[in-house]
Order: structure tokens, then sequence, then C-alpha cells
């Protein structure tokens, strides 16, 4: 699997889940997932549904954060699972040979994870980051340097990204970043596409 770049996640977005969705997809976002951890099932698959018939045909893969029966059921392009989520082997079993990437949130996590043989890692938090209710530890750019150095598959920087920061993810080597707050806080359309339209410049730049 080749790098994709920038990475969205979905969790309340100011502008509303499908607004974004088509924003991403115009502006060629290749990882738009959802996570949405407060939902119902029936209100998660509704809403999964909606997203992949948004993203259906174009450049952007669809994925479902933790549930392997949503990522089925809306026909989603990967599963994306935790630490405390199915390992990969069962849930494969429900998804079968859908693509599916594995968050870690140590040198010892990713080494681990590869073993599972996902199609890609996330490794964070890089910084300190609130979006999750019960936070791991930063990791830092140097320990980021190490798992892009192992690493057989493209590895997702994620946590505390923002603006003011994200040169120095990138001087460390990543060429795969995801941000949540930066995008989902974004309050109209057109401020929106600066935001991703800037972070995709930066991470296109030669010589990175």
């Amino acid at each position: 699997m080749q790098d994709f770049g920038l990475y969205i996640i979905l969790t309340k977005p100011y502008l509303g889940h499908e607004r974004v969705a088509e924003i991403c997809v115009r502006l060629g976002v290749k990882m738009l997932q959802l996570r949405e951890k407060h939902m119902t099932d029936r209100s998660l698959l509704s809403l999964a549904r909606r997203l992949r018939s948004i993203t259906r045909g174009s450049e952007t893969n669809f994925v479902i954060n933790d549930r392997p029966d949503i990522a089925v059921l809306s026909d989603a392009d990967f599963l994306h699972l935790g630490q405390d989520d199915l390992p990969i082997n069962e849930a494969r079993k429900l998804v079968g040979d859908m693509k599916i990437g594995l968050s870690t949130h140590s040198i010892e996590q990713a080494k681990e994870a590869l073993n599972q043989k996902p199609d890609y890692i996330g490794f964070g938090p890089i910084y300190p980051t609130p979006t999750k209710e019960k936070p791991d530890p930063a990791v830092g750019t140097e320990n980021l340097k190490k798992v892009l150095g192992f690493s057989t598959v493209p590895v997702v920087a994620i946590g505390g990204l923002f603006p003011e920061n994200i040169s120095e993810v990138i001087t460390a080597g990543a060429r795969n970043i995801a941000m949540v707050r930066y995008f989902m806080q974004a309050q109209t359309v057109e401020e929106l596409e600066r935001r991703i339209t800037n972070i995709q410049s930066l991470l296109t730049k030669p010589n990175h």
C-alpha cells in the first residue's frame, strides 16, 4: 500500500458529516474515517451508509473506526482498529479481505502491530491531545522517526497536530498525517477547504 498523505477523522464536525465528506471528495482527500463512539448502532449505520454513498467511486477511501459489523454493512473501504478492539485475525472473520489499519501508541505496540499484517498503522499521539477520553501519553517525533524506520507499511502520525507543529512531524519523515480538531472545528466551507489544501500542500512539497 502506498502513502496517502492527509487522513481526516470525522468526529462531531461543526459543518456536519456529509458536508465535510463532500469537501474531502472534491479536494481528493485519500482517507476519511468515521469515528463517533456515542451514537446508537442504528444511527451510526445510517450515517455510515450516507457517507459511503458520497465517497463511492471517488479517490476518497471510507474508513470505519472500531466496528467490523458497521464496516461490512456500510461497505466501507477500510476498518480501523484500536488496541482494545478485536484483534485483526478475529476481525477478518467478519470483514474478509477488507483493508485494516491499526492504532499504536508505543514502539512495542508498533512492532507487535506489524506482526498482525495491517495495511497501515497509526502512531501517536505525537503531541498531547484531549480528543480521547483517556488519552495515551505523547510519543514525540523521535519515536515517530524510529517507527518510520522499521515499519513495512504506511505510518499515520496522529495526535495534537496543528499547522504550528506539523513541520516538525514532516521533517521527522511522516508522509501520512491524521488531524481531527483542526478540521472538525472549521466553521465555514471556505475555511475547511483552505485548511485542507494548506496541509495537502505541506505534505506534497518536494524533499520534505
